[in-house]
């Protein structure tokens, strides 16, 4: 199984899909644009506290996935963590996701499970029978109060635009519970790699058949040089935005060092329009066995994506998906080059469902290399609807 690989990106997807080849005795390539590995889940020591930092704002790592839980445990310690957001709301913190602590809260109530149930389905808007924006499965779902108060500013600023014209989806991910459970996910397995993301993905890489070259761009020209590319990048950048630029939102942060500790928690919510940043995270809370006198804070600010921006968040609105369905099309006309990751297949991915989908494309690669098929051109089959 001779083989020269090519990877293009030493983010969560390119580590692990290099990892396994090299196992299985192929020569792997990574390129990195960056002058650091990990993409976006990048950790790093503040040089003033010590906190170690998450760069590209907060990552945790949560999965129901045994399999991925087991794998990542073979490169770090794996550090119990809950993510508990709190959200400020005027001049109030309340806690998320809804639970029954925020509904008491909000409206002065004490209400019990069941009744909170019940009070909640009198005020949501059931003359709305199929929403199709964020806004109407909002009103559905927890009333026009909890909507204006949790819901609206906070996602006019996320992604800068009115609920009008997001797609109900995105709420529908949201849970809201009738117990004070305030485990802001619900996953099986949650918690934080002891040495920081960029360790864990060092010694993901740290394999004598691989090569890893930082502050290096792959062009699309340089595919011939390989047997095959894996492609992480945009995947309108791979065919120089031919098709037009797919939209994403992208994050700006803006770092402050405080004494002490600030906000007694790592994520809190900023739900008022009149805020500009949509959250602020408190580093030193995200890694609780550790002790730092002295604390730094990320306040995050979402705005439109330019082409020198990191991407972060697919908009995949109706142009978008029609945009996207053009560049699958071509994409599949590409010989010996796949698609993958969040950026390769324009979705967001958490970091679990880039594991594993990691492990099951290398999988299916090794056994298409074997029987002398053709390896798949995604990582997850592209969704055209």
């Amino acid at each position: 199984m001779a083989m020269n690989i090519s990877i293009v990106g030493a983010g969560l997807s390119g580590a692990v899909l290099a990892r396994q080849f090299a196992e299985a005795g192929l020569k792997v390539t990574v390129y990195e644009s960056r002058n650091h590995i990990a993409g976006n889940c990048h950790t790093q020591r503040d040089p003033d506290t010590g906190v170690l930092i998450h760069v590209y704002g907060p990552h945790i790592f949560h999965t129901n996935h045994q399999h991925v839980w087991e794998y990542i445990q073979k490169f770090d310690v794996m550090m119990p963590f809950v993510n508990r957001v709190k959200a400020s709301v005027g001049s109030r913190i309340y806690s998320m996701p809804i639970n029954l602590m925020t509904i008491n809260s909000f409206y002065n109530k004490c209400l019990n499970p069941q009744e909170a149930k019940e009070f909640i389905y009198s005020i949501g808007d059931q003359a709305i029978n199929e929403p199709k924006t964020f806004e109407e499965q909002a009103l559905r779902f927890v009333g026009k109060d909890l909507y204006e108060a949790f819901f609206k500013g906070y996602t006019e600023k996320q992604w800068g635009m009115s609920p009008t014209h997001l797609p109900a989806s995105i709420l529908k991910r949201l849970p809201i519970r009738f117990n004070y459970d305030d485990n802001y996910y619900e996953s099986r397995y949650q918690g934080m790699p002891l040495n920081g993301y960029t360790h864990l993905v060092g010694k993901i890489l740290d394999h004598s058949n691989i090569v890893v070259k930082l502050s290096t761009s792959f062009r699309r020209f340089e595919a011939a040089q390989y047997d095959h590319v894996f492609y992480s990048g945009p995947i309108d950048a791979w065919f120089n935005f031919s098709l037009g630029a797919l939209a994403y939102r992208t994050l700006d942060f803006q770092l402050e060092r405080h004494q002490g500790d600030y906000q007694g928690n790592a994520v809190m919510n900023y739900c008022d329009p009149s805020i500009p940043w949509t959250r602020i995270s408190e580093h030193k809370h995200f890694a609780p066995w550790e002790s730092h006198e002295n604390t730094v804070i990320y306040k995050e600010f979402s705005r439109a994506c330019g082409r020198e921006d990191i991407p972060y968040y697919p908009i995949r609105l109706a142009h978008d998906k029609t945009q996207l369905n053009d560049y699958f099309r071509v994409a599949q006309l590409e010989k010996n080059v796949t698609f993958i990751g969040r950026l390769g297949t324009y979705r967001y991915l958490d970091m679990d469902i880039a594991i594993s989908e990691a492990l099951t494309l290398a999988r299916e690669s090794l056994n298409a290399i074997a029987e002398k098929k053709s390896i798949p051109h995604f990582s997850a089959p592209p969704v055209f609807s």
